[in-house]
């Protein structure tokens, strides 16, 4: 299995209109691959602009928030380059699309990394972060999962928020659970729960 980081890419459009998305870039070779799936702003972007910035943060609330319709981020821009990164990345790659591999369902963009740059020092892990990351991932994929598999998962991970979890960690997990419970209602109400 490929390393992934778990990173909050930036783009722009032609008209320089940022787009901000949480997305697992994956290592190869001396790069990043960038795979968005399709239909996706990310993707639109990447083709009108062929640059991104990945950026490394550990603060989960712009995680759950992008993923909670809070996409409006401070930015900062990149001396140089077209794409601004996030004011609150602790570092920063620039990436350059090389080559892509076009795909039905999700192109992979090869990027070359162009410039790197750390802004503040990590402070160490916190599993509550942790688990909200990794509840930022089963929202994101809420329309695949069955009922059961959804609730055992929080129920683990809500583990790690009630022992370590700090005002943003509460307030991202608390973004996300109310997405999941919209989620559940609606899978409710029209009785089409997903099987397992």
């Amino acid at each position: 299995m490929p390393y992934i980081s778990e990173s909050i890419i930036t783009t722009v459009n032609k008209a320089g209109d940022v787009h901000i998305a949480p997305i697992g870039i994956i290592a190869e070779k001396d790069g990043w691959v960038i795979a968005p799936f399709r239909p996706s702003i990310t993707l639109d972007n990447l083709a009108e602009v062929p640059c991104a910035i990945a950026n490394y943060t550990d603060d989960v609330r712009i995680f759950a928030g992008c993923l909670t319709g809070r996409k409006h981020w401070p930015t900062v821009a990149v001396n140089g380059f077209p794409v601004p990164r996030l004011e609150a990345a602790l570092a920063h790659s620039v990436l350059e699309v090389k080559s892509v591999d076009d795909d039905a369902m999700r192109p992979r963009h090869f990027c070359r990394v162009v410039q790197e740059e750390t802004h503040a020092p990590f402070t160490g892990f916190n599993r509550a972060k942790a688990a909200v990351l990794e509840l930022a991932i089963l929202v994101s994929r809420l329309g695949m999962l069955p009922r059961d598999k959804i609730e055992a998962e929080i129920a683990y991970l809500s583990i790690a928020i009630e022992k370590t979890a700090g005002e943003g960690e509460k307030e991202a997990w608390d973004w996300l659970m109310q997405r999941v419970g919209e989620h559940l209602s609606v899978q409710e109400s029209h009785g089409d729960e997903v099987r397992g």
